[in-house]
């Protein structure tokens, strides 16, 4: 824990007492999001202080030319940029000629920031003297609306405390923005056209290079003591910028309002040409409504989320407050309504990662998306993938590979690898067994096989012949090995045979193998389509086989445990707990070199392997693994600690499976790895949620089944999930005596609770 000022709270994020040194931090924190765009919670007014400014539209990204000192043959072109898009919340303000500044204020007192989870809104409070010694009380609140996902909303309000005042609200949009995040400082967006008229701005830009057309647009109507003003506004507008200036005499005591609506309209939904068109619809809609009465719609549609979302913990403030800040930010990133789109590793709270894609998706993210809404969301995130694979076959034939065998990228937009660093485009090959796991699982948890035949088993057959490619017979194993690789572990790059990589590589093959045998006898005519699309013979199977059966997994005898790669007993073994304080986290502390050398581990790599495939191994291997890798773990990825908690709950250690979850239920609240500042961790929040579902609930699908062995952290007095599964809503509620179900919808429902079969029907209380 590096930071402690956001106050426990069962359903909001609260930040009392404004400290310039928390601003970049809280503008983190407190960002808001509805699935088509976000942005961090920057000050509407302007602020002189330290901030990094970001807006962002989903699916925009600019292709920004690869930098590196040494090019070598296969980098990637590009690193896929998410954009700062053009700014529409800002407002500055003046009081008698002073600008409201809380950089420059003679005081700032009573600050409260609000991020209300359950109902999606983001509020401010502040008491300030401004440097000509006008005091003033600011009341806002904005948010970005479920309903109408084009648009957002601000309220912003201002009472005078002291004398009377002439008070300027100038709401502005603004496309002269920059990237935090950029290799040659290239312009990102060409201003086309700025245009206005009435209270109404619009703002038309299209990305460079890959022309995504949007405009930006706004519009405001002023109030004081709650009644609407008619004012008519100064307006100053040159080639990026256009403002209204509404000024008003306003006396002591007396509050004067603005409600600004804005957003962006994009042509990756409607006709670049009509894009204006479709943004004066939205403000209609909007001004008509009302701030309240969007704000209340709001407040409906994150209420239909929580209902089967949520997640209660009782007895245990910080931990409530923890998973709850999870889901809401991973509803915010992805809603799962258009299949064009992904989830970001940073969501729309900063730029650092790029792409909106990685193996995170499939390994941490498809699991809550099946459980939490239905299984269609989660089939769109597979269908991504498909419509992916061309280019992931040409990822792979760029690196020298052949005859259909698919790559897929490790970072991405559009299915081309847009990630900059050799040791992860080159080496981190084992990002396609998360994909070829995630359809095993979407079929697992769903009974679905139907995305199989229609599109998963191309897919399927792409990757096995990347592995079959990949995979070297070496003379001296007498096996087929895999060679200069990165594991899940990104503090090893370089290695032979990252036992992860080769069991993962291993069981695609054979998992494919079996599915075009289900195919074959289920789906004969997918089946005749499919091998005819990619050429394959069964002389080509065999060799995949072959492969399969008789590849190297590096094994020690005398620990009885595998070897997370071949040199990894070669390292001086120095645990963490031997590791002093203040050499954490080592990727801020020590050179790469150092880190390479080292025996400490970023994330679960061999344990990953357990996770996945559980089921392939005893209670007793999983923990010889645990104990030997967890104490050269540092957790310093964000997706460590989640299937550390999960796999110390099946072990019992219920302290450290707590220790574990609180870690990576509060890695951004409390700052864990000393970088909020630049974004939250999106993705590992998928992990949040399975800590509890799957670590303290235990539950597994089995033989078409849900099996549960429920276990509850002595800190809590109790805890309760949904899920979806095939269609029935399964309520699971645990405390510390019992664990009762209950079912919604029609039909019965058959689960396993520690090993005993219970049958559980609609709207009836089960206690096991």
């Amino acid at each position: 824990m590096n930071q402690n000022y956001i106050k426990p709270d069962n359903w909001s994020i609260i930040e009392e007492g404004f400290d310039v040194n928390r601003v970049q931090s809280s503008e983190s924190l407190f960002s808001i999001g509805n699935g088509a765009m976000g942005q961090r919670a920057n000050f509407e007014e302007q602020y002189s202080g330290p901030t990094f400014q970001g807006s962002y539209i989903a699916g925009v990204y600019y292709p920004d030319k690869t930098r590196v000192g040494w090019w070598k043959n296969g980098y990637p072109e590009y690193f896929a940029k998410v954009l700062n898009a053009p700014s529409w919340i800002g407002i500055n303000v003046t009081i008698n000629d002073e600008p409201l500044d809380l950089h420059t204020c003679k005081s700032v007192s009573d600050f409260r920031r609000e991020l209300n989870m359950k109902e999606g809104w983001l509020s401010r409070s502040f008491k300030a003297v401004l440097k000509n010694n006008v005091e003033v009380e600011v009341n806002t609140k904005r948010f970005l609306s479920l309903t109408h996902d084009e648009l957002g909303a601000i309220n912003y309000n201002i009472t005078l405390l002291k004398g009377d005042a002439t008070i300027i609200y100038q709401p502005y949009l603004d496309s002269g923005i920059t990237n935090e995040d950029t290799n040659w400082d290239d312009k990102f967006w060409d201003t086309q056209k700025v245009s206005h008229e009435n209270n109404q701005a619009f703002i038309q830009a299209k990305t460079m290079k890959t022309d995504f057309y949007t405009c930006t647009f706004m519009e405001s109507k002023v109030f004081i003591e709650g009644k609407s003003v008619m004012i008519n506004p100064k307006i100053n507008a040159d080639a990026t910028y256009a403002s209204f200036s509404y000024a008003h005499q306003v006396n002591e005591g007396e509050t004067y309002s603005i409600h600004k609506f804005g957003g962006y309209t994009v042509d990756r939904n409607h006709d670049k040409n009509d894009l204006v068109n479709v943004a004066k619809r939205v403000l209609k809609k909007a001004t008509e409504t009302g701030f309240e009465k969007l704000l209340d719609q709001q407040r409906e549609a994150w209420a239909k989320i929580w209902d089967m979302a949520d997640i209660t913990i009782k007895g245990d403030v910080e931990a409530q407050q923890g998973i709850r800040f999870n889901i809401f930010h991973l509803n915010q990133t992805y809603l799962g309504t258009d299949p064009k789109l992904n989830i970001g590793p940073k969501g729309f709270t900063g730029e650092k990662y790029g792409g909106s894609t990685y193996w995170d998706t499939e390994a941490y993210c498809v699991p809550f998306y099946m459980a939490t809404k239905d299984q269609k969301v989660a089939r769109n995130l597979l269908e991504y993938r498909y419509r992916h694979l061309g280019k992931a076959i040409e990822n792979a034939e760029k690196l020298g590979f052949k005859n259909g065998a698919a790559l897929y990228p490790m970072v991405t937009m559009n299915g081309e690898e847009c990630h900059n660093e050799w040791e992860i485009t080159f080496e981190e090959i084992h990002r396609n067994g998360a994909i070829a796991f995630a359809i095993f699982n979407y079929y697992r948890y769903t009974g679905d096989f139907s995305y199989i035949p229609e599109m998963g088993l191309e897919v399927l057959i792409g990757i096995a012949r990347f592995w079959h490619q990949r995979a070297t017979y070496s003379t001296a194993k007498d096996k087929y090995v895999i060679l200069g690789v990165t594991g899940p572990n990104e503090y090893e790059n370089n290695v032979n045979n990252n036992w992860y990589t080769n069991y993962i590589a291993k069981w695609c093959i054979d998992y494919c193998l079996k599915t075009i045998k289900q195919v074959e006898e289920g789906y004969p005519e997918d089946h005749q389509r499919v091998l005819g699309k990619v050429n394959l013979s069964k002389e080509e199977l065999h060799r995949w086989k072959k492969v399969a059966d008789e590849m190297y997994l590096p094994f020690n005898i005398e620990l009885n445990i595998y070897m997370q790669q071949d040199g990894f007993l070669d390292k001086e073994l120095i645990t963490v707990a031997d590791l002093p304080n203040d050499q954490r986290p080592i990727n801020q502390k020590w050179s790469w070199d150092r880190i390479l050398r080292s025996p400490y581990i970023k994330q679960a790599d061999t344990l990953q392997g357990f996770y996945f495939f559980e089921d392939h191994f005893t209670t007793q291997e999983l923990e010889r693994h645990f104990d030997f890798y967890e104490p050269f773990t540092v957790h310093e990825s964000s997706l460590s600690p989640c299937i550390h908690s999960i796999q110390a709950a099946k072990l019992n250690r219920m302290d450290q499976a707590y220790t574990f979850y609180l870690r990576t239920s509060r890695l951004d609240l409390d700052d864990y790895n000393h970088e909020v500042h630049e974004g939250l961790h999106i993705t590992s929040m998928a992990g949040t949620w399975m800590s509890i579902v799957e670590g303290f609930g235990g539950m597994r699908v089995k033989n078409d089944q849900l099996v549960f062995s429920p276990r509850i952290p002595e800190q809590w007095q109790a805890y309760s999930f949904k899920v979806n599964f095939r269609n029935h809503i399964l309520k699971v509620n645990v405390c510390q005596e019992e664990t009762k179900f209950e079912l919604e919808g029609q039909g019965e429902l058959k689960i396993k609770v520690d090993g005993k079969i219970i049958v559980v029907r609609p709207n009836d209380l089960v206690t096991s």
